[in-house]
């Protein structure tokens, strides 16, 4: 499996990667339905999934993961550098979203990407790295927790103000 940064041509994501990007996000219904981030879970278009992801590369030092086996889009990963609403002292980077192909849950894709992008941030030196995880979302603080990450707090999310738990993972970097 490998990850490829999502990159913007000429200011615009790509038509065909878009729509395979959007093709994930319609796996995922029910963790949408969760979330809310979409009028009609079941019925996700390109334009929310364009929209949805310029909101997140608006987010200074924020990436866009594309995860890729065999030449098969099967997740994606949201992460920033740092928090912007991060307490000073607070270095961490985040993962901000880490979205699975619902038709390869439990297939190791999840916890590969996840692997991936620690190792991206220990190789920085980055000391751990956080996220957070919705309250109404007891199957994604499961996989979390079985990542290795433990809650550190509660929180709201910056979005929409639901309730989560934040999680961190501290990476060895030696």
């Amino acid at each position: 499996m490998i990850l490829q940064p999502l990159v913007p041509v000429d200011g615009a994501l790509p038509g065909p990667v878009l729509t395979e990007i959007a093709a994930l996000y319609s796996t995922n219904h029910t963790f949408f339905e969760l979330s809310g981030d979409f009028p009609d879970p079941n019925r996700i278009t390109v334009e929310q999934v364009a929209a949805s992801l310029a909101d997140e590369l608006a987010h200074d030092s924020a990436e866009i993961l594309l995860a890729r086996s065999a030449g098969r889009l099967v997740g994606l990963a949201a992460t920033l550098d740092r928090n912007p609403a991060a307490a000073p002292g607070d270095d961490d980077p985040w993962i901000g979203l880490l979205l699975i192909d619902a038709t390869a849950h439990r297939e190791g894709y999840g916890r590969a990407v996840a692997t991936r992008i620690e190792d991206r941030f220990r190789a920085a030196g980055r000391p751990g790295v956080q996220l957070a995880v919705l309250d109404n979302n007891p199957d994604g603080l499961a996989f979390w927790r079985s990542q290795g990450y433990s809650p550190v707090r509660r929180a709201k999310d910056l979005e929409r103000g639901r309730d989560c738990t934040v999680l961190r993972k501290p990476l060895d970097t030696a």
